[in-house]
């Protein structure tokens, strides 16, 4: 008990600014647990990573130790800028490598995951973090078949896939508008064959179907604008295609 009254003057002279407590301390692991998780609530994140990461460095025995690991990598996502980004993977990097069948080690697998999203760049831009979020997200999706955070690990694999066959699909699409059919259906049916549930495809089946209809391969054409119609309850095509295909099945 003693021990904790030293723990708490300490904190409490030096206020939120300081971290430090007697080594060895009773409960000084917990104190610094609870205390660097009420400063992340508060989002105040150089504060909470003062406090875990004393324990982390100064309590390598502690139970708290683990979790610790994790909220000081979920202190710099929570930072979110591209310097934290980074240590934030760095930080659930060491923890799959100290701690690789711990209870918790499917979240740390997709914050490093999330540590990748959070730094992707527009569809225009260089893809290279959604490339390495796609490539932590498999690595969750195959270790983990069974974590409760499957939902959203693939709510994340969706959303960077998305920006990814965006990103091919605006290459197409540029080819389509300069009117160079060729490079443009062979970027759509990239797209198509890499991400069959691109979530924009029915602009991906339209420009290819049309690039097709400008080439006289309509025979080839028309299937497009059908997957569209069928697959597709609301698009901005829908009016277009629907034309398209009333004009190919009835050529009179």
């Amino acid at each position: 008990m003693a021990a904790l009254v030293v723990v708490l003057a300490l904190a409490g002279g030096c206020g939120e600014k300081s971290t430090t407590v007697t080594p060895g301390a009773a409960d000084a692991d917990k104190f610094l647990f609870d205390k660097g998780t009420a400063s992340a609530k508060d989002h105040k994140w150089i504060n909470a990573r003062e406090y875990f990461r004393n324990l982390v460095d100064n309590y390598p025995q502690s139970p708290y130790r683990p979790d610790a690991k994790l909220a000081l990598g979920d202190t710099y996502i929570g930072e979110d800028s591209t310097e934290s980004l980074l240590l934030a993977a760095n930080e659930f990097r060491e923890f799959l490598t100290f701690y690789p069948t711990h209870p918790r080690a499917d979240y740390a697998q997709l914050q490093l995951a999330r540590s990748f999203t959070e730094q992707m760049l527009a569809p225009q831009r260089d893809q290279s973090a959604t490339k390495d979020a796609i490539k932590e997200i498999e690595i969750f999706l195959q270790r983990f078949p069974n974590s409760t955070l499957m939902p959203e690990a693939r709510k994340m694999e969706r959303q960077a896939r998305d920006r990814l066959s965006e990103a091919s699909y605006l290459v197409g699409y540029f080819y389509y508008r300069i009117k160079y059919c060729p490079g443009a259906v062979d970027r759509f049916e990239e797209v198509l064959k890499t991400d069959p549930g691109f979530s924009n495809r029915d602009a991906v089946y339209f420009h290819m179907a049309e690039c097709l209809y400008r080439e006289d391969r309509k025979a080839e054409a028309l299937p497009y604008y059908e997957r569209l119609l069928k697959e597709f309850e609301k698009s901005e095509y829908m009016a277009a295609a629907q034309k398209r295909v009333t004009e190919l099945k009835n050529p009179a």
